[in-house]
């Protein structure tokens, strides 16, 4: 009896081209020689009879049999990565691979307690952590999970919302003694303060104010602003720059060594949210699935 799919290693070869560019470039990324690669499409177009590749110098285009043949083939090969991510550590230990992407605030603050747990409880498991202030693209950028900051769009992804993280407006006492203490925000408008901004779309994120029943939203007026860091504003701050907002997990250390004051108490109230995003259970190995609980509280 033949094998029906001893081609597997020719789709790989002829997908890893697409992937990367060119034969060279995927015989890199597969270990092999540019000459390999070649011997591998031809045999593929061979047995389907007809011309996946349009062969030039420097890049190898698609056919239209080419462009419809690579989209069933990486159908296919997701269909057996995601027979591997349901049975792995199904028996014994958790193994495996797990990649997740936060933002610079839950990266530094929340997440290292979190990941020491997870690693001392699954050795086996290799973490990958991306820390950027940018929202990734889950699939087109291969990550398992991700933590995002605000209000969430609905993008077919699954979403558990980690905390409602509480505000507060902070400054040094250097800053304090040389500008004033504000008592409200028409005099905070007059005070030196330090924006953030937001990386998707360029604006400056507004600070979020509770007075009474009543909730501001507050556009703070500035001569120094933030990009990229957030974390940049409470450095700037704790130095005697201005005043910025930030969450209370991020300051409260350093409110309880005095190296920054927390102004306008009777504003607090506001949060913003944190949640945790990855695709469908379908898609999740038994190690995502694990630092999922571990996040969210349930292990």
């Amino acid at each position: 009896m033949s094998r029906r799919f001893d081609h597997l290693g020719d789709v790989e070869a002829f997908i890893a081209v697409i992937e990367h560019g060119s034969l060279t470039a995927a015989a890199v990324a597969l270990a092999t020689t540019p000459s390999v690669i070649s011997r591998a499409i031809v045999r593929l177009e061979t047995r389907l009879g007809t011309q996946l590749l349009r062969r030039t110098t420097r890049r190898q285009g698609l056919t239209e049999a080419g462009r419809l043949y690579q989209e069933h083939a990486r159908a296919a090969f997701a269909l057996i990565d995601d027979a591997e991510r349901a049975i792995q550590g199904q028996d014994g230990e958790l193994s495996g691979r797990v990649r997740l992407s936060v933002p610079t605030t839950y990266g530094h603050y929340r997440l290292p307690a979190v990941l020491q747990r997870y690693l001392q409880r699954y050795p086996g498991v290799q973490v990958e952590l991306n820390i950027a202030n940018r929202n990734v693209d889950l699939v087109a950028e291969g990550f398992d999970l991700a933590i995002r900051l605000g209000a969430l769009p609905d993008s077919g992804l699954v979403a558990r919302k980690l905390e409602d993280a509480s505000l507060c407006v902070v400054a040094s006492p250097a800053y304090l003694e040389r500008a004033g203490l504000p008592r409200d925000l028409d005099d905070l408008s007059k005070h030196a303060c330090l924006p953030f901004e937001m990386p998707s779309t360029g604006r400056i994120a507004n600070w979020l104010f509770r007075d009474g029943e009543r909730d501001i939203d507050w556009a703070p007026p500035s001569t120094l602003r933030v990009s990229e860091d957030v974390l940049g504003v409470v450095s700037l701050a704790e130095h005697g720059a201005g005043i910025c907002q930030s969450y209370d997990f991020i300051v409260e250390e350093r409110l309880r060594r005095g190296v920054l004051v927390e102004l306008l108490p009777q504003l607090r109230g506001r949060s913003r949210p944190f949640s945790l995003i990855y695709a469908p259970h379908r898609r999740l190995s038994a190690a995502s699935r694990a630092l999922i609980d571990m996040l969210t509280g349930e292990a």
